[in-house]
């Protein structure tokens, strides 16, 4: 038998303002096999190494192999979990879930792992993307008001309708090709552990090994954390099946898998101690600061990251272009979610939350500030007036990454094209709405050259407006809770 989710005691959590101009992020999975093991405890240092990935809500499913339980709230992983809830958590299988809304709005109902009972089994997903045919699929279920999270659970409880223990996988490989749009999936029951990535592999997802069991996890950071050993990247189209007899790969999909990771993991989603297609992301971020003061030259006298994101492409760019590096802004680690509203006071100061200039780093020169993205343009333009104002003689804002200007409709929070800074104006237009002395992004050629691997695949439909699949018109983060 399965228990089903319970609400914890736990105030709503507000955001106090946006993340720096940058896209939203998607979300963090992590699932663990491990006889013997408290997977509850993995799983939650596994969402804690995962949390840059979404800091609205968290989750865990845990199992015994009899029954299966979910915990979930609002909230940052730290502040949803505590020993007490860990421990009402047993079992050696578990999933787990941080959120970054990108499907349904932010609220406890739409918060992850999901949780369907069937007869005697429980089934949990855990899903980091987002479908494309979200509508059709509602429509077919008769399910409203819901995410597209839930109607793949949906979907695949409906297909679990017998007693056989291979009725899960059966279920998922047959839903699987029902689904369209980006999908990376950790799945359990109460016995069998699955990951699932969709064909064109937007998403992330690896394999590790942790002594006699088994890790599934959106970027090996998650790994190193647990102490588990990286194996390998599940494959675009691949699902990878965990139980007491090991390790199974299956391929649901009948078309050729057409690997499109999303390029923005390397500019700005994944961890910089983490590895994709076998790449260092720290190291190709310093490849791309290197790329960009060879394509975006400038005389200054002081190369200034915006922290955190923003700090190896400004290493490359002061390596490339001899101009020296300093740390010129400090960032409040511990300002982004709080129990408290903050005053419309502190609201007026803005970008001060999260950023303060060194005014001795700053005060008299001329200086390269260097970033990995801009998409809104809002806060970027706070903090070229903040520099400024700090004693800057000039600032030149250099962009890690093409201008952001297309919708993403697989698994980032910019389905509206009206907040987009660069689908409204060039980018001399945007240079004069930051007042900027200048402004230089990284080329597409550029960025996909830095990343070392650009053969193997990317989607970059957000820079270049090329989208692998076909999206339908209207799609957008509401489309469920509207119908």
């Amino acid at each position: 038998m399965g228990a089903a989710a319970k609400r914890p005691l736990l105030p709503t959590i507000t955001p106090v303002l946006e993340e720096l101009d940058k896209p939203g992020e998607e979300c963090g999975v992590f699932g663990v096999y491990a006889p013997g093991r408290n997977a509850a405890h993995l799983t939650y240092f596994g969402l804690f190494a995962l949390q840059h990935r979404g800091q609205e809500s968290a989750g865990i499913c845990a199992s015994d192999g009899e029954t299966a339980t979910v915990f979930k709230e609002m909230g940052l992983v730290a502040q949803v979990f505590t020993e007490d809830t860990l421990s009402a958590l047993p079992g050696h299988l578990a999933i787990g879930h941080t959120r970054y809304s990108t499907t349904g709005s932010s609220g406890w109902k739409n918060a992850q792992p999901t949780f369907r009972q069937v007869d005697d089994r429980s089934i949990s997903c855990a899903h980091n993307g987002n479908l494309t045919n979200t509508s059709a699929l509602s429509t077919e279920l008769g399910l409203t008001k819901i995410t597209d999270s839930e109607l793949m659970a949906e979907m695949i409880a409906q297909g679990v309708v017998g007693d056989d223990p291979q009725d899960l996988e059966r279920s998922v490989m047959e839903s699987a090709q029902r689904f369209e749009g980006a999908f990376s999936l950790v799945i359990m029951d109460q016995h069998h552990l699955i990951g699932l990535r969709d064909n064109n592999g937007f998403r992330p997802l690896c394999l590790g090994t942790l002594n006699d069991g088994w890790i599934l996890a959106s970027e090996t950071a998650a790994l190193d954390i647990v102490g588990a050993t990286f194996v390998r990247e599940v494959k675009p189209g691949e699902m990878v099946v965990i139980d007491q007899n090991g390790v199974r790969s299956l391929w649901p999909f009948e078309e050729e898998a057409s690997p499109r990771l999303c390029v923005f993991e390397f500019v700005y989603f994944a961890r910089p101690d983490s590895r994709l297609y076998g790449r260092d992301i720290h190291g190709v971020r310093q490849q791309m600061g290197r790329h960009l003061a060879a394509e975006q030259s400038i005389d200054a006298d002081v190369v200034v990251p915006v922290p955190e994101s923003g700090i190896p492409a400004a290493q490359g760019f002061s390596a490339a272009s001899g101009i020296p590096y300093a740390d010129g802004l400090v960032k409040n680690r511990y300002v982004g979610r709080t129990f408290i509203e903050p005053t419309q006071l502190l609201r007026d100061r803005g970008i001060r939350l999260k950023l303060n200039p060194i005014r001795s780093t700053l005060e008299g020169q001329r200086v390269v500030l260097v970033d990995d993205s801009i998409v809104r343009g809002s806060t970027t333009k706070q903090l070229v007036k903040m520099v400024r104002d700090a004693g800057a003689k000039e600032v030149h804002l250099r962009i890690s990454s093409p201008p952001y200007k297309n919708p993403c409709f697989y698994g980032m929070d910019t389905t509206d094209t009206s907040r987009l800074l660069a689908a409204r104006m060039d980018v001399q237009e945007i240079e004069e709405y930051l007042e900027a002395d200048s402004l230089g992004y990284l080329s597409l050629a550029g960025l996909l050259d830095a990343t070392g691997v650009a053969d193997q695949g990317f989607c970059t439909a957000c820079l270049s407006g090329v989208y692998p699949t076909e999206v339908p018109l209207g799609l957008d983060k509401f489309v469920l809770e509207r119908a």
